[in-house]
């Protein structure tokens, strides 16, 4: 049998660059800081979904991938392949790292629908992938959600790629998340906005502003505008679809000291929240607010602002309410345009 094209396998991705999934629009990256446009390069929450027969011994995926860097500790899990079935994690491969090769999964004989989550921080390419002893189809397409962020959204302290916030809760909602977490950035960049206003989507969730309090220190006034153009922005392409606004989460150090312009994360959480509630009460009817300053406990991160698995599965769990209780999921996806 040959290899099968990729693309149809494919889910959470945003833009392609040549064969490559990216997170920013690739026409527009001059726009962007540097750390954004270099942390959109990674394919985070790039992932295979497919069905198998039954009798579908192993999918074979060939890929391109980054190396690790010589003396790199983890280098032999580097390369690492997860195959999940649902909410369950049925097995993980690790290849040997090579720039290009070939990896072979073991499927369970009853065949079924499968994800198989890839070694993202190697900046994966898949060429190709063929069933042994069986056949492969695309799975059903799920409704699309958006998912811009921080480092938090992008998965940071996290052991595995699918242990992630959006994609527990993209697991937990039946939805296809398209991660947009950039570590370091989320600052408001009304850019970013513009990208997402032009990216199809059925469903948008913005989690940002930790990154506010001190990578690029904003007031509270300041963050409250910034809020509502960041939100207008995206309504010019989106008019009509959910949108869910986390505010920043948990970050002891941050709460109660202010930054270089003397606001604490507290006052700037107090403001990003303020902007979605006047923006809801001037008319916007498909905007949520899911305030994050109650979603974790100190023991539910790892460094003081980075959550372990157990803060990811919480913020996972909070999302998936918050969805749920706004209308915004339980019910058929509008058709998409341009998809």
């Amino acid at each position: 049998m040959s290899w099968l094209e990729p693309e149809p396998f494919l889910r959470g991705t945003a833009w392609r660059d040549g064969d490559r999934p990216v997170r920013a629009d690739p026409a527009d990256l001059e726009r962007l800081p540097w750390d954004i446009a270099q942390r959109a390069a990674l394919p985070i929450g790039v992932r295979l979904e497919f069905t198998a027969a039954p009798g579908t011994r192993a999918v074979l995926l060939r890929y391109r991938a980054v190396l690790p860097a010589p003396g790199d500790a983890l280098r032999a899990l580097r390369h690492g392949f997860a195959l999940w079935q649902g909410a369950r994690c049925l097995a993980e491969v690790f290849a040997k790292p090579a720039e290009e090769g070939t990896v072979r999964i073991r499927l369970p004989p009853d065949g079924g629908e499968f994800t198989v989550h890839l070694p993202e921080g190697q900046a994966p390419v898949v060429c190709g992938l063929r069933a042994v002893g069986g056949a492969l189809a695309p799975a059903p397409r799920r409704p699309r959600w958006l998912v811009h962020g921080d480092s938090i959204t992008e998965g940071w302290w996290s052991t595995r790629p699918a242990h992630s916030w959006p994609a527990a809760a993209g697991r937990l909602l039946g939805l296809d998340p398209v991660n947009l977490g950039y570590a370091g950035g989320a600052r408001g960049e009304l850019p970013l906005a513009e990208h997402l206003a032009r990216l199809p989507g059925d469903l948008i969730t913005l989690a940002f502003g930790t990154n506010c309090w001190a990578a690029v220190p904003c007031s509270a006034p300041l963050l409250y505008e910034t809020t509502r153009a960041f939100v207008a922005l995206v309504r010019r392409g989106h008019p009509d679809t959910p949108l869910l606004l986390l505010s920043p989460v948990l970050r002891p150090a941050a709460e109660r000291t202010g930054n270089a312009l003397g606001a604490t994360l507290t006052e700037l959480r107090a403001a990003m929240e303020a902007a979605v509630r006047d923006l809801a009460a001037a008319g916007d009817g498909r905007l949520a607010l899911l305030p994050g300053g109650p979603l974790l406990t100190p023991d539910d991160l790892v460094d003081g602002l980075h959550p372990n698995d157990r803060g990811h599965a919480r913020i996972a769990a909070a999302v998936a309410g918050a969805l749920r209780e706004a209308g915004f999921v339980g019910r058929p996806a509008p058709v998409r345009r341009g998809a």
